[in-house]
């Protein structure tokens, strides 16, 4: 499973390097290198590795690359993220203690499956405008336009492909979970802030450690203007940070 690694020059593979992962996986979106100048300012500088993965599901290598994830097969993306994080730690690029990852709407889905079916593995996770009750979700904002994806949960065939991922009835007791930051919008038309709402709440009845932010604009894109972009990818990089550089 191929992914692109952008770090610091000279930077030492000890395991010690903050290091956050991202991707997306899914309806043949092809996430390909780009210039981030934000993330260069406020990570790379700071000493921060960046990893983006390219995971059966999305469009990178043409539609087989996503028919050959999707519906009962879906669980192949989650094993393909979670397969680039532990070859990161492998490397040593990273390690558990500075290992974050970071996902939006499908991302955020791809998030939400990492750290409940692997919380040993991240020490930061950002759940942005996710899909993350994927038992209910076809009821939830314009999820019943994406069961061609995942499946439908009213079908007991294809529930059970649905049910040993679904993020939200997977926050169990008796896990240590990564401290997620679960952030959306009240705006949002695609992936109803409802979401995050349930993830976060969940989180709280645990007794675990969370964060929750949810904005009153900004919509599915996360953000009307610079401003707001700028106070949101703020929150996330502190967050990161104290989470992952220490």
């Amino acid at each position: 499973i191929p992914y692109f690694l952008v770090k610091p020059e000279g930077m030492v593979m000890d395991g010690s390097n903050p290091t956050l992962l991202t991707g997306y996986g899914g309806f043949q979106v092809p996430r390909l290198p780009s210039y981030l100048g934000s993330i260069g300012k406020i990570w790379l500088e700071r000493g921060g590795a960046y990893i983006l993965g390219n995971m059966r599901g999305g469009g990178e290598f043409g539609p087989g690359w996503h028919q050959s994830a999707i519906r009962e097969n879906k669980q192949r993306t989650w094993d393909d993220f979670l397969a680039i994080a532990e070859d990161a730690v492998a490397r040593g690029i990273t390690s558990p203690d500075h290992l974050g990852i970071q996902g939006g709407s499908q991302g955020g889905l791809l998030v939400g499956t990492a750290f409940t079916q692997r919380p040993d593995l991240f020490n930061a996770a950002i759940v942005q405008i996710p899909l993350f009750d994927m038992l209910r979700y076809h009821v939830i904002g314009r999820g019943a336009s994406w069961t061609g994806e995942y499946g439908d949960p009213r079908i007991d065939e294809q529930r059970a492909w649905i049910e040993p991922y679904s993020p939200y009835q997977k926050l169990l007791e008796g896990k240590d979970y990564p401290a997620p930051f679960f952030w959306a919008s009240t705006a949002d038309d695609r992936t109803h802030p409802a979401h995050a709402r349930k993830g976060a709440a969940r989180v709280k009845e645990l007794g675990q450690e969370y964060y929750y932010f949810e904005d009153m604009t900004g919509g599915h894109s996360g953000g009307v203007d610079n401003e707001q972009r700028a106070k949101i990818q703020a929150l996330q990089m502190v967050y990161l940070l104290q989470r992952l550089a220490d």
